[in-house]
């Protein structure tokens, strides 16, 4: 009864149009009134204590990072490092995007931001070669979303501090996934322009390469210096956080000097409305977590799941089906803070790993940024390329496929996983 109260309470909120953080709050009252346990006082002291938590502090400057990253032209120099190197070759355009995009993912974690960033930079130049714009549009977004999985990644911050995962560990096992998925995008797109007729770029010349390179190096520290900081414990993720807007606003202030100083105010209102926004359905969702815990919800679901605790590989086939379905209708954010705690507990019962658990169910939540009809990044995408939704979707299929395949064979061979997150956290 608590688990269909739960999910009735949640998506009667939702069907009416309700914002996912009042709908959290909502449901966390409607579980109260259920356990007979309702207190306003209770119910307002989790939502303060919820945003009481000094990791949650690397949300808005990882935010702060990744405005900064676009305003003050780290992202520019990152496409041009990227043109430069593989820009001649055939369908070159579409690996620039890759690389650029898994370069980028190690500045900002954030899908959204990467998305605008390629979008505007890329597109027009592939559809100039020749290229198809429905295949452009879909390869950047579909790139984007390496973003959340490889570190420093807010989707991982958030997944920690709603289920008390590591943040660190979580952070250095998403590194080999997320260049996995790239590997598998760039697969995909030798495939579907084999038969296009594409304008080559001329070889960068030695000079221009090593230009180019100069130009980047201010810009590829950034990442050098969080995963090595980060693997070597020089600094937790919220310190990280910290370093990495630091360092973007001294590169883009001081080296750059693309970011006036004019400027900075509207770029640190821009990190605070979307970080409120990430902030808010944090406090709201631990209201629920909290509740989640005293019904012993984790608990029904394992009785549910009863038929699948014997096998773990089955048992994550089913739970990867289920977010594959929500990811449809519901963003990243809200399904990690209202999955999150009640499945982690679960894979744990049935001896998942639940570090490999949280990579798999960030890099699922990532696809469901590109999934119809509620993607985020699909969105993102369209309105800076200024291409329809239709043809968005038309684009991004066969490389949501890839993904989807990639994913499937982490399932399948857990050790994909494991082992770099082994390696690397050594």
């Amino acid at each position: 009864m608590t688990i269909l109260v739960f999910i009735a309470s949640l998506l009667a909120a939702m069907a009416i149009g309700m914002p996912i953080a009042y709908a959290l709050i909502l449901c966390g009252v409607a579980l109260m009134v259920q356990l007979d346990v309702f207190d306003a006082q209770i119910l307002t002291q989790n939502v303060v204590s919820g945003t009481d938590s000094f990791t949650l502090l690397a949300v808005p400057f990882f935010m702060l990072a990744g405005e900064v990253m676009n305003a003050g032209g780290l992202s520019k120099r990152i496409v041009n490092l990227a043109l430069a190197l593989c820009g001649h070759v055939r369908g070159g355009l579409g690996y620039v995007a890759i690389i650029a995009a898994c370069i980028l993912s190690a500045l900002s974690g954030s899908a959204a931001a990467d998305a605008a960033a390629l979008g505007a930079l890329l597109v027009p130049m592939m559809v100039r070669a020749g290229h198809d714009k429905a295949r452009s549009v879909g390869l950047v977004a579909s790139a984007s979303i390496i973003g959340p999985i490889i570190p420093p990644s807010i989707a991982f911050i958030l997944l920690g501090v709603t289920t008390n995962l590591s943040i660190s560990k979580l952070f250095m096992a998403g590194i080999a996934p997320g260049l996995m998925i790239g590997l598998a995008l760039a697969v995909a797109w030798w495939i579907v322009v084999r038969g296009e007729d594409i304008e080559r770029r001329p070889r960068a010349s030695r000079a221009e390469r090593l230009r180019a390179l100069r130009e980047s190096l201010w810009a590829l520290g950034l990442p050098v210096i969080i995963i090595f900081g980060l693997k070597f414990g020089l600094f937790t993720p919220t310190e990280a956080a910290v370093v990495a807007a630091t360092y973007a606003l001294f590169v883009s202030i001081v080296i750059y000097r693309e970011l006036r100083p004019a400027e900075l105010y509207a770029v640190f209102v821009n990190a605070a409305k979307v970080t409120s926004v990430v902030i808010f359905m944090v406090a709201a969702a631990l209201v629920s977590a909290w509740l989640i815990t005293i019904a012993d919800l984790p608990g029904q679901v394992v009785q549910l799941l009863e038929p699948f605790m014997d096998s773990p590989k089955l048992l994550m086939l089913m739970i990867m089906l289920l977010i594959v379905v929500v990811g449809t209708a519901m963003d990243m954010a809200p399904t990690i803070l209202i999955l999150g705690p009640v499945l982690v507990p679960v894979v744990q019962a049935a001896g998942i790993d639940p570090i490999y658990f949280g990579v798999l169910f960030i890099i699922n939540n990532s696809i469901g940024l590109i999934t119809p009809p509620v993607g985020t990044v699909l969105n993102v995408t369209a309105g800076v390329t200024g291409t329809s939704m239709a043809t968005v979707i038309r684009g991004v299929t066969p490389f949501m496929l890839a993904q989807l395949i990639i994913l499937g064979l982490m399932i399948l061979f857990p050790g994909l996983v494991t082992v770099p997150a082994a390696w690397f956290s050594r």
